[in-house]
């Protein structure tokens, strides 16, 4: 079914609260449905920009949308495949995030279960390539399945062909604003994987645990730390962990003994950039109704009706201190529109 609306408030298709609108809103919820929609982007909406919007768990509406917000809310998952040790799963655009992944960890395939409770949906999750835990969305993704606009056809890309990075993929670069995804197929494990336990407090967890334990373990983190989007508007993480040279890091390392790092390849390390911004005071801080949580200094919040321009603001002075403190510039992880 395919839902067109004017004059759209998007308060609730973003976690952030924000309560901008949109020229347009058009949503569909099958895959028969896209090359209608394609003729109504030619046809009616051919000189409006427009926006693809999943969950909206990490969008920033700083303005108005004066275009057309691409709604897919196609809804199934499916196993498409199974051999001796993997079973390949796909799940469409529009499925909620964490209950594809409880549905996987329900059903023995493990592969995603660090991934628990990140908010969003299925559609999202190749684009950004979500992460959590030292695992990433790319590590179970084998591919993912689009409209493609300019040559108005479905396509499925491979892993390889997303050119997954950190937080990043073609969708965000050569591809933005010319395709739809529609499904993600999952390459799952049906036996004993190489769990990934050595991340923050997931080293506590034993050698022998479950999937089940883990994601219960993830869950129970996260509702320790990060805000509820249904009780204070947030996007999750603001920032991106910077990235920076060994040599950088070791400087740094010799005036601040406490800051937080993960070696990465290639003579590069990962900084927590929530170390840096707690470290200059943000942490808890609260002016009207943008602030930075209490217990997570990486999560911006909404505390009531902040408009985007005033969080985004709030983003630039934290950039500039940790800069100023450090030499480090922080990169938004969420995305502005």
């Amino acid at each position: 079914m395919i839902i067109v609306k004017e004059d759209f408030s998007v308060r609730e298709i973003n976690t952030f609260g924000i309560d901008a609108k949109t020229k347009f809103f058009l949503s569909f919820d099958e895959l028969d449905d896209v090359e209608e929609v394609n003729t109504l982007l030619k046809e009616q909406y051919s000189d409006l920009p427009f926006f693809v919007v999943g969950g909206g768990s990490n969008l920033l509406f700083t303005d108005d949308f004066k275009g057309l917000i691409l709604h897919p809310s196609i809804q199934h998952i499916r196993v498409v495949e199974k051999d001796l040790q993997h079973v390949y799963v796909e799940a469409g655009a529009g499925v909620d995030w964490d209950e594809f992944v409880g549905y996987c960890v329900q059903h023995g395939w493990g592969g995603v279960e660090n991934l628990s409770l990140i908010p969003g949906v299925v559609g999202a999750a190749p684009v950004q390539n979500i992460g959590a835990y030292g695992v990433e969305a790319k590590d179970s993704i084998e591919s993912v399945t689009l409209w493609n606009l300019e040559t108005e056809s479905i396509q499925t890309l491979s892993n390889e062909s997303c050119h997954f990075g950190y937080r990043d993929s073609i969708f965000k670069n050569d591809l933005k604003s010319k395709i739809i995804v529609l499904s993600v197929r999952f390459k799952l494990t049906l036996q004993d994987h190489l769990l990934k336990l050595n991340y923050g407090a997931l080293k506590e967890l034993h050698l022998g645990v479950s999937i089940q334990e883990i994601r219960q373990k993830v869950i129970d983190i996260r509702e320790s730390k990060l805000p509820d989007p249904k009780d204070i508007g947030n996007g999750g993480s603001f920032f991106k962990n910077p990235i920076v040279a060994l040599e950088f890091a070791h400087k740094l390392q010799a005036n601040f003994p406490d800051l937080v790092t993960y070696d990465l390849p290639n003579n590069t390390v990962k900084l927590a950039a929530g170390w840096l911004i707690e470290y200059c005071g943000w942490k808890g801080y609260r002016d009207g109704a943008v602030g930075v949580h209490e217990k997570q200094s990486l999560v911006l919040v909404n505390f009531g009706n902040a408009r985007g321009s005033e969080i985004v603001s709030l983003a630039k002075k934290i950039i500039r201190d940790v800069y100023d403190s450090f030499g480090v510039t922080l990169e938004p992880e969420v995305i502005y529109v």
